[in-house]
């Protein structure tokens, strides 16, 4: 009996331990803003299809306090990678904290610039004395608009730039209080959802923007790289439903974000806008690559401009190691 139950622990040991051996790897994943907005989707499509589990990776989702907050978060630690813009290593970096791009979510800039048609804007040079929404004046939808006034000659004081997060650019989008905005394609689809007439351009059309990036830390980097490149191709595959069949993307989404449900039509509008918008590369440019000369005119601009006080090698921002 004694024999028995000692070869019946044995296998159990055995069993649990081959088990732990497969267990697929845990990581903490931290997105600047609500992790059902559709600017996600790609991150929500691979978790819900499957494509983390396929790179044996068991992804969690928690939600930080902006991409500052992001940054921090990640460098220190309390989060294996997070969510950013292309631009963020650039400003934070600069203050300490290690963290450097690992994927670029698209070839093109994430922000857009919209307006009333009501309102006599045709471009950039129409915007002066206009009230101008962004989402903060410490956010890529700010400085981004100061990379366009300035295409134009303009500066900061020339405009009327308002700070008044997503909900109050959408709302007073909606009610005529604001003339414009820079923004993400969701809140001009939500925009026009209202009834508003609106022209939009993309910013990287005057101003080298990017788009939404995946950041991690250097110490992540060096001993983690074989969960980062699963968690990087897995996303990866998220933009290609997207890009390949919008309308299928749009309705796996919706499945799988229930606070969507009704607005698939919407959602495929907001896919369409990111296919068409966002997620094209440039020639000889892998999907999720980064353009070092992009970055280095992002810096250079932010440099004169005073939003940072200090340039870093751009080699230190960004890798495209983990890019197939």
């Amino acid at each position: 009996m004694r024999h028995y139950l000692r070869n019946a622990v044995a296998a159990m040991a055995i069993a649990f331990s081959a088990t732990a051996a497969f267990a697929d790897e845990a990581v903490t994943y931290l997105f600047p803003a609500p992790d059902f907005l559709p600017a996600f989707a790609p991150f929500q499509l691979a978790k819900g299809k499957g494509y983390f589990k396929e790179a044996g990776l068991d992804v969690t989702f928690q939600v930080g306090k902006g991409g500052a907050d992001v940054a921090t978060q990640v460098a220190v630690g309390n989060a294996d990678m997070g969510g950013g813009i292309g631009d963020t290593p650039i400003i934070v970096r600069a203050n300490g904290l290690d963290i450097r791009g690992v994927a670029l979510l698209g070839g093109r800039g994430l922000t857009q610039i919209a307006w009333r048609k009501d309102r006599g804007i045709t471009g950039p040079k129409d915007l002066a004395g206009k009230k101008i929404g962004v989402l903060a004046f410490q956010d890529t939808t700010y400085y981004n608009l100061l990379g366009v006034l300035a295409s134009e000659s303009l500066s900061k004081g020339d405009a009327d730039i308002q700070a008044v997060g997503p909900g109050g650019i959408i709302q007073l989008m909606i009610s005529g209080d604001l003339d414009a905005m820079s923004g993400v394609p969701e809140w001009i689809a939500a925009i026009r959802a209202a009834g508003v007439e609106l022209d939009e351009m993309p910013v990287d059309t005057v101003f080298p923007a990017m788009a939404q990036a995946i950041i991690a830390s250097d110490k992540t980097i060096a001993e983690r790289p074989e969960m980062v490149k699963g968690f990087v191709g897995a996303v990866m595959k998220g933009i290609n439903d997207i890009t390949t069949d919008p309308a299928k993307a749009a309705a796996d989404y919706v499945s799988f974000m229930p606070q969507h449900a009704g607005k698939e039509a919407q959602i495929e509008g907001i896919m369409r806008a990111y296919a068409k918008l966002v997620y094209p590369q440039g020639e000889n440019q892998p999907l999720g690559s980064f353009d070092p000369e992009r970055i280095a005119k992002v810096q250079k601009f932010y440099v004169d401009n005073g939003i940072v006080q200090t340039a870093v090698p751009v080699e230190d921002l960004y890798t495209n190691e983990f890019i197939q």
